[in-house]
């Protein structure tokens, strides 16, 4: 049972996952060739590439499931990726250049619904090897949901005026999780619709909407958010 100490414990990671996981195969499906070629908001990366790290992903969080870490470290030693995460993303685009779309569609659409299917088999308290040791899989979960929103934002998947609201409260609600996870000394208080967020002697009052681009490293190059706060906000990229 979830502790009702959990910040998140209104929330089911589940539902959301899927939701965001809906959203992107219905968007990728009625993708044509000239689309699938678009750039994505991920820099260097067509929306075809963010399809492609999505599908190769699912070889970690499948590892993870199957409480393999050490194999899937030893695949990618053997594929000679050796530069991390950064670089098994890359890697994972690269393997996937010269295949059929249809075809890396349909590996993500089958191994991200295993996925999904047995971390809520698991269930929320349930405990998850990952590359960061032990982790409850409702929280892993969590993560997976705000890397799904973001890339489907990234391609420019439509979010319906009836889910936008909900949408926003949840992903903020996230972020403030996830910094006070890492041991940030980023404080972060409701205002009226706003955010304020202090870091250090720097107090700025964001939009919910930008609270979760900062959070997830995507606010425009030009937004005006002192590069110092915009570095501590980052907690979910």
């Amino acid at each position: 049972m979830t502790s009702a100490s959990d910040p998140l414990a209104g929330l089911d990671p589940f539902d959301i996952f899927d939701t965001e996981a809906t959203r992107l195969d219905r968007y990728f499906s009625s993708l044509d060739e000239k689309a699938w070629n678009r750039p994505s908001r991920c820099e260097g990366w067509s929306v075809r590439d963010v399809l492609a790290h999505l599908a190769g992903e699912e070889l970690y969080n499948h590892a993870c499931l199957d409480g393999d870490i050490e194999g899937f470290f030893e695949m990618l030693e053997r594929e000679g990726v050796r530069g991390g995460f950064v670089d098994f993303n890359e890697w994972c685009v690269r393997k996937r250049h010269g295949l059929p779309v249809e075809q890396v569609l349909q590996e993500w659409r089958d191994k991200n619904a295993e996925t999904r299917e047995r971390m809520r088999a698991l269930g929320r308290d349930a405990t998850l090897g990952t590359s960061a040791g032990p982790y409850p899989v409702g929280l892993q979960t969590f993560h997976y949901d705000s890397e799904y929103a973001t890339h489907a934002d990234d391609v420019g998947a439509p979010v319906g005026d009836e889910e936008a609201a909900a949408r926003v409260e949840w992903r903020v609600e996230v972020g403030l999780f996830a910094l006070a996870e890492r041991g940030s000394d980023v404080q972060v208080e409701r205002v009226g619709r706003q955010l304020r967020v202090r870091v250090n002697s720097a107090t700025v009052d964001l939009s919910p909407a930008d609270f979760i681009e900062a959070t997830v490293s995507r606010l425009p190059a030009e937004h005006p958010l002192d590069r110092h706060v915009r570095s501590a906000l980052r907690c979910l990229a």
